[in-house]
């Protein structure tokens, strides 16, 4: 047969289609279309132009069968190629079923290309914080239908490299649905980085894909026991190499020590975590702006969570202080997160309506576009370390009003 049929179905499935659905879009018995995928039966002009319109590839599809009747060799390369225009067209994925399907179309893909795409996620690492969620949330889901494409048709030897990024992407995806409180979703995306990561073969994204699993865990309301141990599953793949998915996995481990009551482990791993960031190359140490960075402000931001929970105040003050002093302007919902730790820190001292003040002149202050579940979750520590029967004052229950999930 023609070959071409592999084409076709590599296509289908990084769009995120099933056989059977794909079938009733075309208007072909399934079957049949099966049997072409499989190339138990030969391609026609007819089929490859309903695949063609289907999957909006502007005519890629049809000239690339073209190509191939005419004896190009590199046909499934270049069709993604001519492709490019039109996905780039995509329209931007903002409803959630649309990511969903988005994800299930990275699952199917195989095979890779394309380095610039490293560049890419360093682009998105930087915007993370500096981009409106939904802005950044639509160029993503662009992006990645076209990663898809070029996934379905690249050779083996570009596999890891394309994976990797879209690994590190998918880490993006799932931190940005769990900050605006969808966590189901979420799970799911933080499932598919892992899984994309593992195929890419890059240790250094395998730890970065479970490091920010771990450090969602302290805030998406999962049990701090089920964080811990899966945070001890992981340190195993770091192999002792100072990075900062390393250093994210040790911090994230550190507050979930917290969060479970096991202070003095929280401080041993914090100061491990120290240790391990005077190891790290001054150029990741330097990226103050990016996801994918590990600067001092990250350490003392860990910091000041874990003497703060441990009930030190000093410690916590002077990690809080040295945090505010360190964090660049873009990353003022950082900034709060500190002051609220400060908040809680007050409360369990026993200064409730000074903590209590201070956490509602933060969520005061702080831009409502900047308020999202990551800040919310840590409002409601605040509200955690007032006592039973400290909780009849109405800022108390004003605060919890404001943060309630």
């Amino acid at each position: 047969m023609d070959g071409f049929g592999d084409t076709l179905r590599l296509h289908r499935k990084a769009a995120g289609w099933s056989l059977r659905k794909f079938a009733e879009l075309t208007a072909y018995d399934f079957g049949y279309l099966g049997q072409i995928e499989r190339g138990d039966r030969p391609t026609n002009p007819a089929v490859v132009a309903a695949y063609d319109r289907a999957l909006s590839a502007g005519g890629a599809l049809e000239t690339a069968y073209g190509s191939k009747q005419a004896g190009d060799k590199d046909v499934r390369r270049r069709s993604v190629l001519q492709a490019m225009g039109a996905l780039a067209a995509v329209p931007a994925v903002d409803r959630l079923a649309g990511w969903e399907a988005l994800r299930h179309g990275l699952g199917a893909a195989v095979d890779v290309d394309f380095d610039e795409w490293t560049e890419i996620v360093a682009d998105y690492g930087r915007g993370y914080y500096r981009q409106p969620h939904d802005q950044l949330m639509a160029q993503l889901g662009r992006d990645l239908a076209v990663l898809q494409h070029q996934i379905a048709a690249a050779h083996e030897h570009h596999r890891p490299l394309l994976l990797r990024a879209a690994g590190r992407l998918s880490v993006i995806v799932a931190l940005s649905l769990n900050a605006c409180g969808q966590t189901v979703l979420a799970g799911r995306w933080r499932a598919s980085a892992k899984r994309i990561a593992d195929e890419s073969g890059d240790a250094d994204t395998r730890v970065l894909s479970r490091a920010w699993d771990v450090v969602n865990g302290c805030y998406d309301g999962r049990a701090p026991t089920t964080v811990i141990a899966l945070a001890d599953q992981v340190l195993p793949l770091s192999d002792c190499t100072p990075s900062a998915a390393t250093c994210g996995l040790l911090a994230g481990r550190a507050q979930a020590l917290s969060l479970g009551g096991r202070h003095a482990e929280a401080v041993a791993c914090v100061r491990a975590l120290a240790d391990q960031m005077e190891e790290l190359p001054a150029t990741v140490t330097a990226d103050v702006e990016s996801l994918w960075g590990w600067p001092e402000h990250r350490l003392r931001h860990t910091e000041s969570w874990v003497y703060a929970h441990a009930g030190d105040q000093h410690a916590s003050e002077a990690a809080q202080q040295r945090a505010l002093e360190l964090y660049p302007p873009s990353q003022q919902r950082l900034r709060t997160q500190v002051q609220l730790h400060q908040a809680a820190a007050l409360c369990r001292s026993g200064h409730i309506p000074d903590g209590l003040r201070l956490a509602a002149d933060l969520l005061d202050q702080l831009p409502a576009e900047q308020h999202n579940e990551l800040v919310r979750a840590v409002a409601r520590q605040v509200a955690a370390a007032v006592p039973d029967a400290e909780r009849h004052r109405p800022v108390y229950g004003e605060l919890v009003d404001r943060v309630r999930v």
